[in-house]
């Protein structure tokens, strides 16, 4: 006897066919059958022809610690999220040495947000026994992520690695790779990644063919440096025969608008050579980062606190406003590209600065009668650094060409968020694929969207079977009505769920259902089964 079937389903099965009509059998956690069936089963549960559809699969979010304080993850389970990928962007709370604990804990909040748990782990496997031990209620795998390793082993020092410093972080990824990391993440927009050159990442990379792993990477610059650092990092692929995912790739600035073409265009030329090259967008015109990503990045030497010293210093200070106003070229400066009207202050971490959620920083700088500089650098003092913004710098028609491109998949980006006011990817991500881009502008078909959420990012992050509807798969499973499929969060009021999911199915266990969150938690821990090649 079956556990539950889903009848009368439009099976949209994850492979870009096109949709089909039938029911799908669920026992011990996975799909057994698919199509007409007349088989017994314990919970039987009547579709009425709404999609069927795997679950969806958020490939790149930072919920890094938001799993371990929040393990319902209803947030992502209401948008018919069944696993999510974390390590993002050289981001994570683990691995990292004692003495610079606290280096990485500040340098990772304002992305990852705090947690209450008193970060029992030092390693990448302690950190995945712990989300283990969460149970959470949906699927999470992590990637073993640069800028934990580089402070582990250097602190915020802005020079090369020492042959010995290297062989410590590649020890370091080595023993995350082996605990079932998925591959090995960069963040070069950030310090302390920006301090690194390709050649130092290319030497980390030469890990990653023996462990099959990922290279994932957010790019050295998005504005104006967008096709220099694209072909950074296709050189480090080229050079180490590692697979390159490229991470939310946008173009940042009007003057760069249209120079995503040219960006997928080198995507392409790379695949014609042979190399594995992929990438992935979020749904959205507008990013979201930390305060600190404006400043100049030898000003981030040191780490957060460093940074706050210069922010007191008035000869640092004028040095920084005098760099802030003209453009570089081994930096992409995005405040000379968008202007302060485009940076969103979305939270902060004074009860006294409330008031400033969801005020752009030319309006807060206007209110305190300072020049812009000035006010985010007091802005930054007051809140400790701790200051998480959203960025309005992208154009829709990029978005649009990259949504519908084949080589990317769609994931939310999305940042913890305990107080003000969020991106609205993090409450609406997956359902506005569906109502943007899909029903509305039609850039994509049902079946295609279905895949760049589900099998796409299951191959590509390599999850195991999950993201198809096929025999032996994993039964996490997402049942939506297409016509009525809606995200609700907006900038000025993010913290709304969507309508038009009807069943989130998590390792065969009814977890979203009549509109409520049922408690279940049988997500699992991913952990990467490599083939090590010895």
């Amino acid at each position: 006897m079956l556990d539950l079937i889903l009848k009368n389903g439009r099976i949209v099965d994850g492979t870009g066919n096109p949709w089909f009509l039938g029911d799908v059998g669920i026992k011990d956690g996975l799909i057994t059958s698919v199509g007409r069936l007349d088989q017994e089963a314990h919970s039987t549960i009547d579709v009425h022809r709404q999609v069927i559809s795997p679950g969806f699969i958020d490939g790149h979010c930072h919920s890094d610690l938001m799993i371990l304080d929040h393990p319902h993850s209803e947030i992502k389970i209401r948008q018919g999220v069944t696993t999510e990928v974390v390590g993002n962007c050289g981001l994570a709370p683990a691995p990292f040495f004692k003495q610079h604990a606290d280096l990485l804990q500040s340098y990772v909040q304002p992305v990852l947000g705090k947690t209450t748990w008193e970060w029992p782990w030092e390693t990448v496997a302690q950190y995945m026994d712990t989300l283990e031990r969460s149970s959470p209620s949906e699927n999470i795998a992590t990637y073993v992520a640069h800028g934990a390793l580089r402070i582990a082993v250097m602190g915020f020092a802005k020079r090369d690695a020492t042959t010995l410093e290297l062989q410590v972080m590649k020890q370091l990824l080595e023993e995350g790779l082996k605990a079932g990391a998925i591959g090995f993440s960069i963040g070069l927009l950030y310090a302390p990644g920006s301090y690194t050159s390709k050649e130092e990442i290319a030497e980390l990379c030469s890990i990653l063919p023996k462990y099959n792993g990922l290279f994932s990477t957010h790019i050295r610059g998005e504005g104006n440096n967008l096709l220099p650092s694209v072909s950074e990092v296709i050189w480090i692929a080229e050079k180490t025969g590692v697979s390159l995912h490229i991470s939310h790739l946008k173009a940042a600035g009007k003057r760069n608008w249209g120079k995503v073409m040219e960006a997928m265009e080198m995507i392409e030329q790379a695949r014609a050579r042979g190399l594995d090259v992929t990438c992935d967008v979020y749904p959205y015109s507008a990013g979201s980062t930390t305060l600190t990503t404006v400043l100049p990045p030898w000003s981030l030497e040191g780490g957060i606190d460093c940074a706050l010293e210069l922010c007191k210093d008035a000869g640092s200070r004028k040095r920084i406003r005098e760099e802030l106003e003209r453009e570089h070229e081994d930096w992409d400066n995005l405040v000379c590209s968008t202007g302060w009207q485009s940076i969103y202050i979305s939270a902060v971490h004074t009860e006294t600065n409330r008031v400033l959620e969801g005020k752009h920083l030319a309006e807060i700088s206007e209110m305190r009668g300072q020049h812009p500089v000035d006010c985010m650098l007091d802005l930054l003092l007051e809140e400790a650094g701790r200051i998480s913004i959203v960025y309005f710098h992208m154009a829709d028609e990029d978005v649009k060409q990259v949504v519908g491109y084949e080589r990317s998949l769609i994931a939310s980006d999305s940042l913890t968020c305990e107080t003000g006011k969020p991106h609205p990817r993090l409450y609406g991500t997956f359902p506005r694929v569906f109502a943007k881009y899909v029903r509305d502008e039609r850039v994509l078909t049902l079946e295609q969207a279905v895949r760049k959420l589900t099998s796409f990012p299951a191959q590509r992050f390599k999850l195991g079977k999950r993201g198809l509807i096929v025999p032996g798969y994993a039964a996490d499973l997402a049942v939506f009505d297409p016509e009525t499929i809606q995200d609700h969060a907006t900038f000025d009021n993010p913290r709304q769920y969507p309508e038009g999911l009807t069943q989130v199915i998590v390792g065969g266990k009814p977890t979203f259902a009549r509109e409520q969150h049922t408690h279940a938690r049988a997500g699992q821990l991913i952990r990467a089964q490599h083939c090590c090649s010895h």
